[in-house]
C-alpha cells in the first residue's frame, strides 16, 4: 500500500469542514463520488437521476466541488448530496482523491464515479457495481465502444480507440474506453495504487490498477451529449496530447516500481 500524502492546505480545510458538517457516522455501501467545476445547471438533475439502490445496496452521492464560482455546492445540497467543498480549484485529479478518501473513511463498499455533466446513463449503474458485489471483479470501467456514444466529434472518437489500444498494448489487457469516467472500484483500488495526476486521472487510476493485480472487466454503458456546459478537458490536440502523457508516464512508472528488488 502506498502511503497517504498529507492533504494541501485547501483540501485540508474542505475535509475538516466535511467533518464538521456531517460527522463521522458511516455511509451507505455504495457511494457516487462527482467531482465538479462549474456545474450548477446540471449537477441537481444527475443526482437527483441516482437510484436509491444498487445491486441491492443502498446509494449515497458525495459532490466535491473544485472551487465552483457559479453555486455548484448549494445545487448539489439541495438535490441531496454530500458537499465536500475547495475554496479554490486544484483541478479533477485532486478532488478525486479526496472523494475516495472521504468515501473510505465513510466506509463506503463500492465508489461509483461519474461526470456532473449529464452525460451518463444513472439507470445503467448496475452494470458497474454488481460484478463487483458479486465479487466477480474488483474495478469495473464503463466503455462507450461496447455500449452507446452519440458524439459527433470523430477526433474523439477516434482518440478513444487510439488509447484503448496503447493501454491494452502496454498492460496486455484489452481495455476499449480508457477515457470514461463511469466506473465503479472498491475503496481498496485507490488506496493501493499511487495517484499522482492533477487532470485526466481516468487512464492513471486504470493502469495502476491493472499493475497492482486488481481484477478489472468493462462493461457497456451509453455517453449522452451534455445537458448544459462546456467540456473542461480542452481542445481535441491539447486533450490528447495530455492524455498521452498521462498513459506513458503512469505506465513507465509503474513498471520501474515492479522492477524495483524487495527488501
Amino acid at each position: 500500500m502506498h502511503p497517504v500524502s498529507e492533504p494541501s492546505p485547501v483540501v485540508a480545510a474542505a475535509l475538516t469542514a466535511f467533518a464538521g458538517e456531517y460527522g463521522a457516522d458511516a455511509g451507505r455501501p455504495v457511494c457516487v463520488v462527482i467531482a465538479a467545476l462549474n456545474e450548477a445547471p446540471s449537477v441537481g438533475d444527475v443526482i437527483r437521476s441516482l437510484p436509491p439502490q444498487v445491486a441491492d445496496l443502498a446509494v449515497e452521492c458525495l459532490v466535491i466541488d473544485d472551487g465552483s464560482t457559479d453555486g455548484t455546492a448549494a445545487v448539489a445540497r439541495d438535490a441531496g448530496a454530500l458537499v465536500c467543498r475547495f475554496e479554490h480549484n486544484l483541478g479533477q485529479g485532486q478532488a478525486l482523491r479526496a472523494g475516495y478518501r472521504l468515501a473510505a473513511d465513510r466506509r463506503a463498499h463500492i465508489i461509483v464515479t461519474m461526470d456532473a455533466d449529464g452525460q451518463f446513463d444513472t439507470g445503467e449503474m448496475d452494470r458497474l457495481v454488481d460484478p463487483i458485489a458479486t465479487d466477480r471483479a474488483d474495478m469495473v470501467q464503463g466503455s462507450r465502444r461496447l455500449g452507446t456514444s452519440t458524439t459527433t466529434d470523430p477526433v474523439r472518437a477516434a482518440g478513444v480507440v487510439v488509447f484503448g489500444g496503447l493501454i491494452s498494448l502496454l498492460t496486455r489487457t484489452r481495455i476499449t474506453d480508457p477515457a470514461n469516467g463511469f466506473r465503479a472500484f472498491r475503496p481498496e483500488v485507490p488506496e493501493r495504487v499511487q495517484l499522482r495526476q492533477p487532470q485526466y486521472q481516468t487512464a492513471e487510476l486504470l493502469i495502476g490498477a491493472l499493475a497492482a493485480g486488481f481484477r478489472v472487466i468493462e462493461a457497456p454503458v451509453t455517453v449522452l451529449p451534455r445537458t448544459a456546459g462546456e467540456s473542461k478537458k480542452g481542445r481535441n490536440l491539447l486533450y490528447g496530447y495530455r492524455f498521452a502523457g498521462v498513459i506513458i508516464t503512469t505506465w513507465w512508472r509503474v513498471r520501474k516500481a515492479r522492477e524495483q528488488p524487495r527488501r
